[in-house]
């Protein structure tokens, strides 16, 4: 059983199939609350948890999917080269949302740790839960943050956002395609995904949010 844990096959397997159960039952059902990364965790969690499987002996193989973030990222780029026009035509609202979002995300997030009387620490290990992880991790590091606290905050947050933001789109009766923007400032690459099903150039728009957002978010913390 331990060589079958430890081997990295196992790790990688797990997280596939918990993931493509969560895509199963989010086509099946339509509901946004049943994000497919959410059903992910709370299938894999309990799974390690019952069979007393460690975090590293799951990572050897979970780590191999860390590995595609970034190019899995760049590849976003195709979606934004087939909106280009659209793009050129609000320039202005990506930029001023994107800086208004990473100002509001980094300001709120300092706030609210001092409220809580968090240490400088688990601050700046929060500070860039709003971008995506491979940004994330770097900003993290660079701020004497703690990477895990990072990653697990990245992906509340994009979580979160994925679920709520349909949602309140809904609720607020917003139509705009340039709601992408705010799903690609706020939570990264899981809300592009989201983005994406909601449109093109929702997706092209979150696309090219969240590169945006990444680089305001590294420039900002450089002043921190």
């Amino acid at each position: 059983m331990n060589k079958i844990v430890s081997d990295g096959l196992f790790g990688l397997t797990l997280s596939i199939v918990a993931y493509k159960i969560g895509v199963w039952l989010n086509q099946k059902f339509k509901s946004p609350i049943l994000n497919p990364l959410l059903i992910a965790v709370a299938i894999i969690i309990p799974i390690l948890k019952v069979c007393h499987i460690s975090y590293d002996s799951y990572n050897v193989g979970g780590s191999i999917i860390t590995l595609f973030l970034a190019p899995a990222t760049t590849v976003l780029a195709y979606s934004i080269y087939l909106q280009l026009k659209v793009l050129k035509k609000y320039w202005l609202p990506i930029l001023v949302g994107c800086l208004t979002s990473c100002i509001v995300s980094i300001g709120s997030t300092i706030g609210l740790c001092k409220l809580c009387g968090l240490d400088n620490t688990l601050t700046n290990s929060l500070i860039p839960r709003s971008v995506t992880t491979p940004i994330a991790m770097s900003v993290s590091e660079k701020l004497g943050g703690i990477s895990g606290i990072t990653v697990a905050a990245v992906i509340i947050t994009g979580i979160f956002g994925a679920v709520a933001a349909p949602l309140l789109a809904k609720l607020l009766r917003i139509k705009n395609p340039v709601i992408g923007v705010g799903l690609g400032c706020s939570c990264h690459a899981i809300g592009t995904a989201r983005a994406l099903e909601l449109g093109e150039i929702q997706g092209a728009m979150s696309s090219i949010a969240l590169g945006v957002a990444g680089m305001m978010t590294v420039i900002i913390s450089l002043f921190l």
